[in-house]
């Protein structure tokens, strides 16, 4: 026998580590997942178009029918005009404000006021486009009260006059109370 070697094997290239293998229930669980949130969001929108589309159908139908009466009765509501109560003195507030103020020891002072009113009853009774003579009794000058009247315009101006008061002491509380409410021209 000979001493002869095993012919060399040819190299084999270094083995590669194994991927790592990935469960593939997770992946399925995902996928089946978001293909049922797609499922749903297209199942509802295609359900409510057709909802639309069926509402619709129906009252462009009731709609087409009716639309003649509705142009007269709009056209009749738009030939009356809206009608208004006659606001009471209650349905308004006043308060005085003062801008000016000179005391003079224990002769009292001169006050200088102006009404600041307030509408808190309904609006239905409250006519934007008339005008109201508001008349006002101020209380607390020395020789007694004073009447003065205001106009309100638009629902919301108030013009009125200025008052100057001479008051018996610094201590001489003046208050103001409305009296009468006419609309003018009526």
């Amino acid at each position: 026998m000979s001493n002869l070697a095993p012919p060399p094997q040819p190299e084999l290239p270094p083995r590669q580590p194994a991927p790592p293998t990935r469960e593939r229930g997770s992946n399925t669980v995902i996928i089946g997942a978001a293909a049922a949130v797609i499922a749903a969001v297209v199942t509802t929108g295609v359900f409510v178009v057709q909802s639309r589309d069926d509402g619709k159908a129906a009252t462009a139908t009731a709609s087409s029918t009716s639309s003649e009466a509705a142009e007269t009765a709009l056209a009749e509501e738009a030939d009356v005009e809206p009608t208004y109560g006659t606001p009471a003195i209650d349905d308004f507030t006043m308060t005085l404000r003062t801008t000016e103020r000179q005391c003079f020891g224990s002769a009292g002072c001169n006050l200088t006021v102006e009404p600041n009113l307030s509408y808190v009853g309904p609006t239905e009774n409250l006519d934007p486009d008339a005008v109201y003579d508001i008349t006002y009794e101020i209380s607390g000058d020395d020789s007694g009260p004073v009447i003065e009247t205001g106009e309100l315009s638009d629902g919301t101006t108030l013009d009125y006059t200025q008052t100057m008061l001479s008051t018996a002491s610094a201590g001489t509380k003046v208050s103001v109370k409305i009296t009468d409410i006419a609309v003018q021209g009526l």
